[in-house]
């Protein structure tokens, strides 16, 4: 058996569920000795210092951290320590987009071994500059990953003939920061048009992005069950914010200007940059609404090569120009049972994108690294 060291930080209790189960993933099916350090309140303890760990994992909630630059440094000082450490270290980020200057930095410091991005491999030279990619291995994963537990538990109570009584269903929470670009943009835009023209043919929606409407855990999922169809986008941002400073003044321009609409905030505050940068991925809700047999309305995207248009989803032109027909479709129902089991048995129940797969597949690889690290 492994000794493995997952780093993780929270100041929240208790956590978001799909937070909280792709950070507990490690304990659950890794099979080995997994110990958990909470950064925002210890730092390295003297028991921990005895033990020899095979493997030591920054989880996605330290890496996050880089949201505040200030937290992210203090951070990495505090477990400065594990650089001299004799195991495998490898990170898993997410929001890549985001202060990569730092994430840089962090790799080259902590001696980092291996990177399991959730970017697209295109934008590797793009976000890891700084980085020498022939030391440190990198990996693509996904930003999320269905849990074992919930697909028994949804088997459970997701009956056959258990009503659906909302026609399109969703939710996000609020527009999204200027700086995640136009893309972040579809998110909010793609409830306004839904909302806006699917009323009239009759159809019953309930779609909200207002932060007090979020549904978490179970109540997200027992919508789901509810909803014949729910709309969406691919998760990511057409903006590479390399230093954060894209994400400080937009924010700041907003407050100063809370009416101001994206073309308005992208002027004044990073013109011609949008579109230059392509982090788009698949996202835990499309996972989620394949296993709660959901019908799935989603603007043209690649969704990881996993979701494949007119096979797994309804595709939706990113410019809204054939909401007529997609709407069409919503409303006589064709071809939508098929669509929902073919998504069910071939992403769904496959046990390709379940958690236990992803934990084989991290520390699989991590280990793979120590005859790399041996010869270095």
């Amino acid at each position: 058996m492994l000794n493995i060291l997952v780093l993780f930080y929270s100041k929240i209790y208790p956590m978001r569920q799909t937070t909280w189960s792709h950070m507990q993933c490690f304990r659950r099916y890794s099979g080995h000795r997994c110990f958990y350090l909470n950064t925002a309140v210890y730092k390295i303890p003297r028991f921990l210092r005895r033990i020899h760990f095979d493997l030591v994992i920054f989880e996605t909630t330290f890496m996050c951290t880089r949201w505040t630059r200030s937290v992210f440094t203090q951070n990495a000082e505090r477990i400065s320590e594990v650089a001299d450490w004799d195991a495998i270290r490898v990170a898993l980020p997410q929001d890549e987009f985001i202060s990569s200057d730092l994430l840089c930095n962090f790799i080259n410091q902590m001696r980092i071994d291996g990177v399991f991005s959730v970017s697209p491999p295109s934008e590797w030279p793009a976000i890891y500059d700084g980085v020498d990619r022939s030391r440190v291995r990198f990996q693509q994963v996904l930003t999320g990953y269905l849990d074992d537990r919930t697909l028994d538990h949804l088997r459970r109570i997701a009956k056959p003939d258990r009503p659906r009584p909302i026609d399109i269903g969703y939710r996000t929470a609020g527009r999204p920061y200027p700086s995640f670009g136009r893309h972040g943009c579809l998110k909010q835009d793609i409830a306004e048009i839904f909302e806006e023209k699917a009323p009239a043919r009759g159809l019953n929606v309930d779609i909200s992005t207002s932060r007090k409407d979020t549904l978490t855990g179970d109540r997200w999922f027992k919508f789901l069950l509810d909803c014949k169809y729910t709309i969406g986008v691919e998760s990511g941002t057409s903006i590479h914010d390399r230093d954060g400073t894209l994400f400080l003044r937009s924010t700041a321009y907003t407050k100063l200007h809370p009416e101001a609409r994206y073309a308005e905030v992208e002027a004044a505050c990073f013109p011609g940059i949008d579109g230059k940068f392509r982090l788009f991925a698949l996202g835990p809700r499309h996972l989620e609404a394949c296993a709660t047999r959901t019908c799935q309305v989603l603007t043209e995207g690649e969704y990881n090569g996993i979701l494949k248009p007119g096979i797994h989803y309804v595709e939706l032109k990113k410019d809204f120009s054939n909401i007529d027909p997609v709407l069409d479709t919503i409303a006589s129902g064709n071809g939508k049972k098929e669509m929902v089991e073919r998504a069910y048995e071939e992403i769904a129940s496959s046990g390709r994108y379940s958690y236990s797969a992803f934990v084989n597949h991290i520390v699989t690889e991590s280990m793979s690294m120590r005859g790399t690290k041996t010869s270095q």
